[in-house]
């Protein structure tokens, strides 16, 4: 059975009528009209905030739990006229042939001759896209409050025209942490959560009973609101998106310790937010003023019909300079 196919299985076995709504989740706590960013406790050149936490040891640590077997790719394909965040403008991705064989052949632009192109089939290709498409992580610079990122680094200072001087993707080391999944959409009895649902501490902390899984201090923590059973629909994943509220960031980030914080949706959090006076809360909330980077869109679904819970994460992100997200390619492997 293929992958696809595997997961309409999975997706079928979980439908079910959605029995409560966003409407049943408490309202959104209240921000302070005058939010500032968070000072790195790892100094004033730090611009990888909570990454610190990873040591020669932790990544030992969990490296040797690994049981071997089955690798999950928690990643998307990318292709023309997949789901991606254009309502604020930004682009699309686009991928087109550069070079084709018979092309390179008729055109001869090395002026070879038809012996030697007919010999070599020639093919290369580009893309554009925005930065936060596809399975990615967004960097510290992604967002800011009152005109500086995390640890303080201003706008005015370090934005140049070819982008942030601090703060930039490419300073993200590769992460091997301990993973964990907290299938919220399981937990709730359903495919998929209700539009815009704010997910709560309690539903964390319900979802992780139930799958008998505790958190740990410098773990790598994936929500699943099930929303990865509409991709690749366009318009069913990305509007009114179930997600993490700024209750349940802030009890991950404060309580439990989280390094990163990702889920399988394109927002993670949920929208649209109650928030009046933050149009994206739980972003300045991890990023700004915590220091904790965020991963989107991964594929969660193959580690829930398996009900893997505990994991070895491995992942690196692309090294674009100054950017504010790169494409990510994270691993799950379970552990022993």
């Amino acid at each position: 059975m293929n992958r696809a196919r595997r997961l309409a299985v999975f997706a079928a076995a979980l439908l079910a009528p959605a029995a409560f709504s966003a409407a049943d989740a408490p309202p959104e706590p209240a921000v302070s009209a005058v939010e500032r960013v968070g000072a790195s406790p790892w100094g004033p050149n730090d611009e990888i905030g909570t990454l610190n936490l990873m040591t020669d040891s932790s990544r030992a640590k969990v490296l040797s739990r690994i049981a071997g077997g089955k690798v999950y790719d928690l990643s998307v394909e990318f292709f023309n006229g997949m789901p991606s965040w254009y309502l604020l403008g930004d682009p699309r991705f686009q991928f087109w042939l550069t070079h084709t064989p018979r092309g390179h052949a008729v055109d001869d632009p090395m002026h070879l001759g038809e012996e030697k192109n007919a010999r070599v089939a020639y093919t290369g290709d580009a893309v554009s896209m925005y930065t936060h498409t596809g399975t990615h992580i967004d960097a510290l610079n992604h967002f800011g409050l009152q005109g500086e990122i995390w640890n303080g680094f201003r706008a005015d200072q370090h934005l140049g025209d070819q982008g942030w001087r601090k703060g930039g993707v490419e300073e993200f080391p590769p992460i091997v942490a301990r993973g964990v999944l907290i299938d919220v959409a399981a937990a709730k009895g359903v495919s998929v959560l209700p539009k815009s649902y704010s997910i709560t501490p309690a539903d964390l902390q319900d979802a992780l009973r139930r799958q008998g899984v505790s958190l740990q201090p410098g773990d790598v923590v994936l929500i699943r609101t099930g929303r990865m059973t509409l991709w690749p629909d366009n318009d069913g994943y990305i509007h009114d998106q179930p997600g993490l509220g700024l209750d349940g960031a802030r009890w991950l980030a404060e309580e439990q310790g989280a390094m990163v914080i990702g889920g399988d949706n394109l927002s993670l959090e949920h929208f649209p937010v109650h928030s009046k006076e933050n149009w994206i809360p739980v972003h300045t909330y991890l990023l700004a003023q915590r220091g904790i980077p965020i991963v989107e869109v991964a594929f969660l679904d193959e580690l829930a019909r398996d009900e893997v819970y505990e994991f070895a994460f491995v992942a690196a992100s692309l090294k674009w300079r100054g950017a504010s997200a790169a494409p990510f390619r994270p691993l799950a492997l379970p552990l022993r």
